[in-house]
């Protein structure tokens, strides 16, 4: 041991206790941090389903790969970064004994291939994805870039690390080669072995190349220990923690069922809520739960959330990436208020830190905290809000940031909480959305129409609808909830019939409920009015129940044509005590046109693309059945670039079908501009409040000359009633015919 190994060695042991004890104090501060949130008892198990979501994410990187052309690049990178860690703890050892190596490891031929693998994938991994970063980066695409609005300083000082320790791990081995410290087969070192031939055989430069590698993972650490809200650094740890905890145990994404409303790690019962007490909503960063501050905490800045949002593709301002930062730092810069025991009540006065002594326990807080618990958690710029109103309430919650996100980050959840304080306690809303809640409370529909007219869409048909008058007979199979867009939206009907026509033609039995029909308070929940939604799901739990009295579970069927009533009927009811078999119209159809009951004889000479409503699709996975029932009906298919669990929104959801868009393009246009580029005759979808918004984009078309007149937009099931409507002998026939099974 020379002076070079004793004089480097020593300067890395002693910076390394420096860097390694900063970021284990880092860590146990995080802990601390995080735990700030609201409890959440929902997250804890079952911890091997939890186990084998977080092995097949990690391991497989299953949800990194929905972008192929990084998912391979950044795997490589990742386990050069988990199994490199035993290069860079050899390199404590090398610094000081150029020849030393890990017992038994550093004999195995295997273990060199494998540190040769790590340190070649490592260091190609990382140039790929900064050529990616680079070939994206916002100076060439603008807004256009997912990389709008990350932090480049710190994505450039995480790739320089990167690459330095891939290079660390090939040099230190090159180096021992020229040494002739292992007698390896070429296939063990298929680089390191060729490169140490063209250098020279000197122990000093195993300590040189040790001393390196460690100077720049310790630089790395101290640099990530004073920065906690460096997310492209921090998610290689709290990424494992985020994916475990994902709401769903399963392992599916939180879609569907938005999170019910908590206080205290509890569902929040309204009957004895206390809003001076309970938790409505997020109406403070530390109303979130501590899995919201890990998911703020967990954000990489990738942008593939921002570069799927419909809301920032049109021009507005929400980025779900932008979100979710902005509530990382301001959570981050409030933390040292908090963990001092401060806390404001609803009025802005401290109530945490009181009495005795409050003014010198105040006056040791750092003075940037106390400023960031002055901003309100939503508010424009005269405010100093952390999110601006407009970012708010721009959301359709379409769910594309969530599908997208690698790291499971459920942003829906948080935006829906904070509209839940926005509604309930601050009464601070769009004012249109006042219209719609008044309707919902006095009429049980979002457009304000009588409950006598809600058979209205059944006059126009040569046959009986069959309405529900006290009970189910025996051979009723489904009950057919029409939804309030079928039943008094003039377009929305043209579905409500077809679909009805259907099921007649094909002798399924069923029944609507007609005037006990009310709206599933799909728009109200999402608008984050949370108590319309309770008092309606509520009341139709009753009835349905009601309906379905003496049935057991499995033949409580419900059939519906509206994408939102759908996803509320399917997966929200069931914790209000209404525990049903719901399926979609489309995938009843197609089970329809399967079995022979419904048989299309006259092909749809058409070109047809279909548009995915994000409720049907993203939310529920129902890709399939809308599609086949196209090619059943006998048109020609054209899809569009975005389509399946990457499709565009229609701009309809999160209530946003009865709010104005005053900023950017319209979204409802983007989407049909879109689909006039497969050049359809018509636009096929699966939702009224979808059809609805794509037919108004086609007007707008249609009017500046940019779309044929003869453009249509429909809902599959009037493709597939043109297709089956010449089949004279089928009604007679369907009337023999068995129910059908599920």
């Amino acid at each position: 041991m020379g002076a070079v190994q004793i004089t480097l060695g020593a300067i890395s042991v002693a910076l390394g206790v420096v860097a390694w004890s900063m970021f284990a104090m880092t860590i146990a501060r995080f802990v601390r941090i995080i735990r700030l949130g609201q409890p959440d008892g929902t997250r804890n198990g079952p911890a091997l389903a939890r186990l084998a979501t977080l092995v097949k994410e990690f391991a497989a990187h299953t949800r990194m790969n929905k972008y192929r052309n990084v998912g391979v690049w950044h795997w490589l990178v990742m386990w050069g970064f988990m199994l490199g860690s035993l290069a860079l703890f050899e390199a404590y050892g090398e610094v000081f004994v150029p020849t030393w190596g890990w017992p038994v490891l550093d004999h195995l031929a295997i273990y060199h291939l494998l540190m040769e693998v790590l340190g070649v994938g490592t260091v190609v991994g990382i140039l790929v994805l900064m050529a990616i970063r680079q070939a994206n980066h916002p100076r060439k695409a603008g807004r256009v870039s997912r990389f709008q609005g990350s932090n480049f300083a710190w994505a450039y000082f995480i790739e320089a690390v990167v690459l330095i320790e891939g290079i660390g791990i090939l040099g230190v081995r090159a180096a021992k080669a020229a040494l002739g410290v292992h007698e390896m087969p070429l296939w063990a070192e298929f680089v390191s072995g060729p490169v140490g031939m063209l250098l020279p055989a000197s122990e000093n430069l195993v300590s040189v190349f040790a001393f390196i590698k460690l100077m720049s993972a310790t630089v790395w650490l101290i640099v990530v220990a004073r920065t906690m809200t460096m997310g492209v650094a921090w998610h290689r740890f709290s990424a494992f923690f985020n994916i475990y905890f994902k709401r769903e145990d399963d392992g599916d994404v939180a879609l569907g069922a938005v999170k019910p409303m908590m206080s205290g790690g509890k569902p929040l019962d309204f009957e004895e809520a206390d809003p001076d007490t309970d938790v409505f909503g997020a109406g403070k960063v530390e109303d979130f739960s501590w899995k919201g501050w890990l998911d703020f905490t967990t954000c990489t800045e990738c942008g593939r959330c921002q570069s799927q949002c419909p809301a920032w593709n049109t021009g507005k301002p929400l980025s779900p990436k932008l979100m979710i930062t902005q509530l990382r730092d301001h959570a981050y810069a409030k933390a040292p208020y908090l963990l001092a025991g401060g806390s404001k009540d609803m009025a802005g006065d401290e109530v945490g830190i009181t009495g005795d002594g409050a003014e010198e326990k105040l006056a040791k807080i750092d003075a940037l905290a106390l400023a960031e618990a002055e901003r309100p958690l939503v508010g424009g710029p005269e405010e100093m809000g952390v999110i601006d109103p407009e970012v708010l309430w721009a959301c359709t919650s379409c769910g594309a940031c969530v599908e997208q996100c690698p790291v499971d980050i459920e942003h829906v959840d948080h935006i829906v909480d904070m509209r839940r304080y926005q509604v309930m306690i601050e009464s601070n809303f769009p004012t249109e959305l006042g219209g719609m809640f008044k309707n919902l409370e006095n009429k049980g529909n979002p457009w304000g129409q009588n409950a006598k007219d809600r058979l209205a869409w059944t006059e126009d048909l040569d046959f009986e609808v069959p309405v529900f008058d006290g009970e189910l007979a025996a051979d009723d199979e489904y009950l057919f909830w029409v939804g309030c867009a079928g039943a008094f939206e003039d377009r929305a009907k043209k579905t409500t019939q077809a679909v009805a026509e259907l099921l007649h033609m094909a002798g399924v039995k069923y029944k609507v409920l007609g005037p006990e029909e009310t709206c599933t308070g799909d728009p109200a929940r999402r608008a984050g009015n949370e108590f319309i939604f309770q008092m309606m799901a509520q009341q139709n739990v009753e009835v349905l129940n009601g309906v379905f009295e003496g049935r057991e579970p499995g033949k409580r069927k419900i059939v519906a044509t509206c994408a939102h009533c759908f996803n509320s009927l399917a997966n929200e009811y069931s914790e209000l005590g209404g525990d049903y078999e719901v399926v979609h119209h489309t995938q009843l159809l197609n089970k329809l046109v399967r079995e022979k009951r419904l048989i299309p004889v006259a092909p749809v000479a058409e070109d047809v693309t279909y548009h995915d409503p994000c409720y049907l699709g993203r939310h529920n996975k129902v890709y399939t059945p809308p599609r086949d029932l196209v090619g059943a009906a006998g048109a020609t298919f054209r899809e569009m670039p975005r389509h399946a669990d990457r499709a565009m929104c229609c701009g309809a959801g999160g209530a946003r079908m009865w709010m104005e868009e005053r900023t950017g393009k319209r979204i409802n246009q983007e989407r049909v501009d879109e689909a006039l580029g497969t050049a359809p005759s018509k636009i096929a979808t699966g939702c009224p409040f979808c059809k609805v918004m794509l037919s108004d984009g086609v007007t707008a078309r249609k009017s500046e000359k940019v779309a044929s007149e003869s453009v249509e937009v429909v809902d599959v099931a009037q493709l597939l009633l043109n297709a089956v409507k010449r089949g004279d002998g089928q009604k007679d026939g369907a009337a023999e015919a068995e129910p059908a099974s599920s």
